[in-house]
């Protein structure tokens, strides 16, 4: 797969919990910066204090192989117990032009949780692009090599989001 075929992937597990419950932890975004091997630290912008379609949170990362950057999420949607999504930007220009704009997020986020058995399946998943991320960088630098760099890293998204969905699940079923 090519980075500009709007490469994805998704992880999912089921959670003991309910779906309010499951919610609470999934809009949380400090969450995932206690989870991920990526993110370190986020902080909601602009005086916003909670998600909202519109509202923004910056996310501070780190990668051995990488100087740490900076990247402002911005909520796209916003569906009560059902769906949280963002568009990740590039407002710093660390990887070109500064992007502020939601149509050229360098990759879309999203939970979806969905009622089931009395409990909650969680789904967690991305798209990659169409902005340019530091994928593009190593790309850029091995267009041969394109579609395993695609690879790669999504396989690093799934084991990140797989992290992140053991954490939610672990802490949701803890609260029964």
């Amino acid at each position: 797969m090519r980075y500009a075929d709007g490469p994805g992937t998704q992880s999912e597990v089921f959670v003991e919990a309910p779906v309010e419950r499951v919610w609470e932890l999934v809009t949380d975004i400090a969450l995932p910066a206690r989870l991920s091997p990526e993110l370190q630290r986020v902080a909601w912008l602009d005086g916003a204090d909670g998600p909202a379609v519109g509202a923004r949170f910056e996310g501070h990362n780190r990668r051995a192989d990488m100087p740490d950057w900076r990247t402002v999420s911005e909520v796209v949607e916003l569906a009560e117990c059902r769906a949280f999504a963002w568009a990740v930007l590039d407002v710093d220009g660390h990887y070109g032009e500064p992007v502020t704009e939601v149509a050229g997020a360098l990759a879309r986020w999203r939970f979806d949780l969905i009622p089931e058995d009395g409990g909650t399946r969680v789904r967690q998943s991305t798209v990659l692009g169409p902005g340019r991320s530091g994928i593009t960088r190593f790309i850029e630098s091995r267009p041969e090599a394109e579609e395993r760099i695609v690879e790669f890293r999504l396989e690093e998204l799934r084991s990140g989001m797989a992290a992140t969905l053991a954490g939610i699940k672990s802490l949701a079923e803890a609260k029964r």
